[in-house]
């Protein structure tokens, strides 16, 4: 049963509570609740390559990961979502080259410049502002916290948790390296980060 609830909780990309897992599968077992997980963390490897992963420890809150190698490298290999983890994957990188954090001004002045504008549809992305805005934020990809003592108020993007744990800097350097034809030491203090 917890196999199966993390597999549907897993589809919308929401970190999965331990709460919700005790209240609508483990009901009878609460007391055997870590072995319950732990056989469910086995079986979700075993069977279809994935991992459960806590990323917040306080709130105890858990997303699965992918083992299974892909071809561009360690990320999502979902068919549909390509396109999505293509645009994240040049979010997260831009990122990281810029020091972790960037405002949101500047975010949106680079996505610009690779023609996907906040605020018009997009005929892959669709809404691009609430793909990042929103679903990014959800799923726990990106965080955004608010400049303070701002008007109009402006924001910092960070990687969140689950970009973390599913990719590293180092591979996100590569891609940059491999993007811009150069080796990852060209960007001295990003290659000592990584």
């Amino acid at each position: 049963e917890l196999v199966q609830f993390l597999l549907v909780k897993d589809q919308k990309k929401i970190p999965i509570k331990r709460a919700d897992m005790l209240k609508n599968v483990t009901r009878g077992y609460r007391g055997a609740y870590t072995e319950v997980v732990n056989q469910a963390g086995r079986t979700l490897q075993e069977v279809f390559g994935l991992r459960l992963v806590e990323i917040d420890s306080k709130r105890h809150s858990y997303i699965l990961t992918s083992n299974l190698p892909c071809a561009e490298g360690n990320h999502p290999c979902r068919s549909k979502e390509k396109a999505k983890i293509g645009l994240l994957t040049v979010i997260l990188s831009f990122i990281f080259m810029k020091g972790n954090s960037v405002k949101d001004s500047a975010m949106w002045e680079f996505l610009r410049r690779l023609r996907v504008y906040p605020g018009e549809q997009h005929e892959i992305f669709g809404d691009v502002q609430k793909l990042v805005t929103e679903e990014f934020v959800r799923q726990k990809y990106l965080e955004i916290t608010s400049i303070p003592l701002t008007d109009p108020p402006q924001f910092n993007y960070q990687w969140g948790p689950r970009a973390a744990k599913e990719t590293s800097k180092k591979d996100i350097l590569n891609f940059v390296a491999k993007v811009q034809g150069k080796s990852p030491k060209f960007w001295s203090s990003q290659y000592n980060e990584a």
